[in-house]
């Protein structure tokens, strides 16, 4: 492989890790500690986007209802 694709797919893959990292972060955080870091990074993509969904879902009832969230 070129020189030139090799560092393409490094930095592809670069990115990707620093989102899956970001976003493992962020579930654990919505979660208050009822998902560490550590078992977010273990999750599935399907399990992730499960949870993201479920956390919007709160979020937006939480809006509508007027309760406080945080």
């Amino acid at each position: 492989m070129p020189a030139d694709r090799i560092a393409s797919y490094i930095s592809k893959m670069e990115k990707e890790a620093k989102a899956l990292k970001s976003e493992a972060m962020k579930l654990s955080w919505f979660m208050r500690g009822g998902l560490s870091y550590d078992d977010a990074m273990l999750l599935s993509v399907s399990e992730r986007e499960n949870l993201n969904k479920l956390i919007n879902e709160n979020l937006e009832t939480t809006k509508r209802s007027g309760l406080p969230f945080f």
